[in-house]
């Protein structure tokens, strides 16, 4: 074991600071960033796949906190570096290496990273780089533009281009982002804009029931049913950036003395600190509460973005107690105990110092087997969250803030929808065209030699093929100007015997429309029964980005800890669909209890 832990000691914050300093040289060692052949702002395989680079922009986020709380400035070069080189050409955050495939939520990580390097003042940027601030404001203008009153009456589509699955999703971590980054810049800046933003989000949220009277936060719904049929999974991530947002609102209508208006803000903070309460487990009902992924962590099917996501919310609800002070007796104590736990988990890997996921009933040390960049961002940022007592409030225009901010910010970003201006490109000039125009011949030459090659018959001389030929596109070799099509057919349909199913679906003539035409990032239909009070289990997040069965990845796997999988795509398939359900839901109740 890394370190011999008890609570008395471990919560003393020279020894704090020397956990975190511990899990943050080693969350570093996974950011390939700053090292010969790495992209600055990005991560390796995993985490950086399918053009998404998300994950990085939270890790950014997080080694401005390590800054924030510490002093040590190791990684401030680096961080730094990542942030500015990710920026792209209209400075947004939607560089060219991202940017096709890159959603809403995606660049709002980005813009609630450089939020906090403005609130707490981190080093600026180098003279003719954009501020921290501009740059949050670009984020946010390019996506107010982006606000969908045609579906749903409103709110942020999960995708930003049409071409990428998902882009009929409306999920609550867009919203989050934006109503986040809005509520801090209407504090910092004291623009009114930024607080009508935040109060529409918020307004539309509850209106589409994403937040609950409960106050528990939902994924997101279709617009193909006008957001009716809710996806009813809870992450932690989506009540930890609301939460952090209305402590910013609270915080902006409090110093403008609009009582009516605080008070509301405090109501709802409190309201969504109750919500929060299905991500803290206790063992034996009377056991200190530590914090867990609800909606994956039971059964062990946390993918690789869920493992990061208990980081947001220590970081979230550390942050909300500066603004709204009074929650933190009751915030303190949760993540008091969730370090102790996370820490204990940090056994692992060669070093014996990398650290899982699992913090929950740990109470001897061991580590759970997993390692990665998520377990590792999150055990640091619960620690780290211990010293939020001591740190200095965040700061803003009027009380110190030094960063430069540009209210135009996003450029020709701004409403566009198709990756047009992504690029750069130069006039087409005479010899562009004249290398066109062989590319062009060249195309068709091998095309027409490729055609004649198929038609050829081996038994015949080269007078007779070619008198074939002639006599199919003549339209007398055999259905009337059919020859060539047909022969061509004939010899397609014989190879495809020694490629069998090579990058061909499987299909029926008397399929029906929903076996054949299925979207391929549609919500698998059945969800799974619920674990705890307002909260699903859900497949991986992500995974259907790279064309999974459904916008969260195929369903769970039958190989997963016994759990039934539930993706039925024919009609036939329902009434077993139901009957996994069932039996799914059996397991489900006796790995929770």
């Amino acid at each position: 074991m890394w370190l011999n832990i008890t609570d008395c000691r471990f919560l003393l914050l020279d020894s704090i600071k020397g956990v975190s300093k511990s899990m943050a040289r080693d969350l570093m060692s996974l950011y390939t960033g700053d090292k010969p052949g790495g992209t600055p702002g990005l991560l390796p395989q995993p985490y950086y796949f399918s053009g998404k680079g998300w994950e990085a922009g939270a890790l950014m986020g997080a080694m401005i906190d390590y800054w924030y709380y510490t002093g040590d400035t190791s990684y401030n070069k680096v961080t730094s570096e990542g942030l500015l080189f990710q920026v792209g050409p209209n400075n947004d955050y939607m560089p060219p290496n991202q940017t096709l495939t890159e959603g809403n939520d995606d660049q709002g990580f980005w813009g609630m990273a450089v939020m906090s390097a403005a609130e707490y003042n981190f080093p600026n940027p180098p003279a003719g780089q954009p501020g921290w601030l501009a740059l949050a404001q670009a984020v946010f203008n390019t996506q107010a533009a982006r606000w969908d009153p045609q579906h749903c009456n409103g709110g942020l589509r999960w995708q930003i281009f049409t071409w990428n699955n998902g882009f009929d999703y409306k999920n609550s971590i867009s919203q989050a982002c934006f109503f986040n980054i809005a509520a801090r810049l209407a504090l910092y800046t004291g623009n009114a804009t930024y607080a009508d933003w935040a109060v529409k989000t918020w307004d539309w949220m509850v209106g589409v029931k994403f937040i609950d009277e409960h106050y528990y936060v939902y994924d997101g719904a279709h617009t193909t049913d006008n957001c009716t049929g809710i996806v009813p999974y809870q992450f932690s991530y989506n009540p930890g950036a609301f939460l952090l947002g209305a402590a910013a609102m609270y915080a902006y209508t409090n110093n403008l003395k609009q009582n009516d208006e605080s008070a509301l803000w405090h109501e709802r903070i409190d309201g969504l600190l109750n919500g929060t309460d299905v991500f803290f487990h206790s063992m034996t009902g009377t056991s200190p509460k530590i914090m867990f992924e609800v909606a994956c962590e039971p059964v062990n099917l946390c993918n690789v973005d869920q493992q990061s996501f208990k980081a947001y919310l220590s970081r979230w609800m550390a942050a909300t107690t500066k603004w709204a002070p009074w929650t933190f007796e009751r915030i303190k104590p949760l993540l008091q105990n969730s370090a102790v736990a996370a820490a204990k988990q940090c056994t692992g890997g060669d070093n014996g110092r990398m650290c899982g996921i699992r913090w929950v009933n740990n109470s001897d040390g061991v580590w759970d087997g997993t390692m990665g960049v998520g377990q590792q961002m999150s055990a640091m940022e619960v620690v780290l969250a211990n010293m939020i007592e001591k740190a200095q409030p965040p700061v803003t225009n009027s009380t110190g803030g030094t960063s430069e901010g540009n209210a135009g910010a996003g450029g020709s970003d701004i409403g566009r929808t198709d990756p047009r201006g992504t690029f750069a490109t130069s006039p087409i000039t005479t010899g562009d065209r004249v290398g066109a125009a062989f590319c062009t011949a060249a195309i068709l030459g091998a095309l027409v030699a490729a055609c004649l090659w198929m038609m050829n018959d081996e038994t015949k001389s080269a007078h007779e093929n070619w008198q074939d030929v002639r006599s199919a596109f003549a339209g007398r070799g055999g259905g009337g100007g059919g020859g060539a099509a047909a022969k061509l057919s004939r010899k397609s349909r014989d190879a495809g015997y020694d490629e069998k199913g090579k990058g061909v679906a499987d299909y029926s003539p008397n399929a029906s429309v929903e076996q054949t035409s299925r979207p391929a990032y549609g919500i698998f239909e059945a969800g799974p029964p619920p674990m705890t009070r307002g909260s699903l289990l859900r497949s991986s997040k992500r995974a259907a980005r790279g064309g999974g069965a459904s916008q969260y990845g195929p369903a769970f796997s039958a190989q997963d800890e016994g759990v039934p999988r539930v993706s039925a795509r024919s009609q036939s398939e329902r009434g077993s669909k139901r009957f996994l359900q069932k039996k799914r839901a059996r397991y489900i109740d006796s790995v929770v209890s």
